[in-house]
């Protein structure tokens, strides 16, 4: 059997939350050794967010969030205290055998601490150390947080959703964690993997969320760098102003037209009986033709304008709620749902792998961990000897899956 294509690839993820949980489980996903370092207290915050599954009984393992689940799958925990002298010194050690750190720290906090980049890098010069963060490591926020909507407000992605006389619209999925963080720190740390093939050195990977999400308005910016003119909200192409391009009432939901070419835009008009709306496709909102379309689509259902699509391959969708979209024969055909056993809690479902390698795919194959449920395991693989682990979790330095969690309270 071929192995997965990152089974050479080992990481110490030092991440919370979504952006860096995200991008080191794609990784973990193809085959990439993951272990997740929390502290010896409570861990990562996600682990305490609601919903829970299971009992009270499996609370303190930091096991019950389904957030957690969704996100650390196939990963490894080990609990180390990086305040202190021996937490510090053991990630040392750790480091020489690994190829990757993921951390998600303000710029200077583990430089503080005495394992930033450069105190890692004169322990493993080959280290790749991949810091995502709100702002960079450099510019004039370096040391303001941030979250998801603070890096789409500041990127003007915010600003340009919603209705033009409405407030920003917040998406339901978080661009600029995942799509300006995680998959932007991923595609960083193999970048730098690649160009380590080839120097034998190790690089600084610096992702900022803001600037992954500005990138997503590669095309607005290209039309204001063209004709100096500031787009308002809900006024792009994209965004609410072409009559082909926008989600329509029907008349039981809604459904999405996206008929840009002229060719789909010509079956549409052509399907419904309305060959004088053809040369209507970019109308502006305001005119005539976008109450005649809206009509249009209210006149039949989600149902009939599938089956409509399907005869006139014109780029008429349904607008799906999640529970629909999760069931539907796509996402199934797609295995973009997939089960998992879980210990104590029995099987979850969870999202499946987004990317389909044909020879190497990748796949969701180990439940994730309680919170240090890998510490002696891990530490004992970098050469730790029972002693000297021993030692570390008495002083408090480290801790195993044994020493009670710090509950806490997140997002709900």
């Amino acid at each position: 059997m071929t192995a997965p294509p990152l089974s050479d690839v080992r990481i110490l993820d030092l991440t919370r939350l979504l952006p860096g949980g995200f991008c080191s489980l794609l990784l973990a996903d193809f085959g990439a050794e993951v272990v997740k370092v929390e502290d010896t207290g409570g861990g990562d915050y996600v682990r305490w967010a609601p919903p829970y599954y299971g009992s009270d009984a499996e609370q303190a393992l930091g096991t019950r969030s389904a957030l957690y689940l969704a996100l650390n799958r196939g990963k490894r925990s080990i609990r180390i205290d990086l305040k202190s002298e021996g937490g510090r010194d053991a990630f040392l050690r750790l480091a020489p055998h690994y190829d990757v750190v993921l951390e998600s720290f303000r710029p200077g906090v583990l430089d503080r601490l005495g394992v930033g980049y450069e105190a890692l890098r004169e322990a493993n010069s080959r280290i790749i150390y991949c810091a995502i963060t709100g702002y960079g490591q450099t510019g004039p926020n370096t040391r303001r947080a941030g979250h998801d909507m603070n890096y789409l407000g500041l990127a003007g992605l915010l600003g340009l959703t919603g209705e033009p006389d409405g407030r920003p619209i917040q998406s339901a999925g978080q661009i600029a964690d995942v799509g300006g963080g995680a998959l932007m720190a991923a595609f960083g740390v193999m970048a730098a993997l690649r160009e380590r093939e080839r120097s034998g050195e190790g690089q600084l990977v610096d992702v900022s969320m803001t600037d992954g999400a500005l990138s997503w308005l590669a095309l607005v910016a290209a039309r204001y760098f063209c004709d100096g003119v500031v787009p308002g909200r809900g006024d792009t192409e994209l965004a609410g102003r072409l009559l082909c391009y926008y989600p329509y009432e029907a008349a039981d939901g809604w459904v999405t037209c996206g008929a840009l070419e002229p060719k789909f835009w010509k079956a549409f008009c052509e399907g419904v009986g309305r060959p004088e709306l053809i040369d209507k496709q970019f109308e502006r909102p305001g005119s005539d033709a976008w109450g005649e379309v809206a009509g249009v689509f209210r006149s039949r259902t989600r149902e009939e304008w599938r089956a409509f699509n399907d005869e006139h391959d014109a780029m008429i969708e349904p607008v799906l709620d999640l529970d629909q979209a999760l069931d539907s024969e796509l996402v199934r055909e797609r295995e973009m749902v997939v089960e998992l056993d879980q210990p104590l809690l029995g099987t979850v479902r969870q999202l499946g792998v987004p990317v389909k390698l044909s020879r190497t795919p990748g796949a969701a194959k180990r439940p994730a961990p309680a919170l240090g449920e890998h510490t002696e395991e891990v530490l004992g693989e970098a050469g730790f000897s029972d002693e000297e682990v021993a030692e570390l979790i008495e002083a408090g330095a480290a801790a195993g899956s044994n020493v009670a969690a710090e509950p806490q309270r997140f997002m709900g």
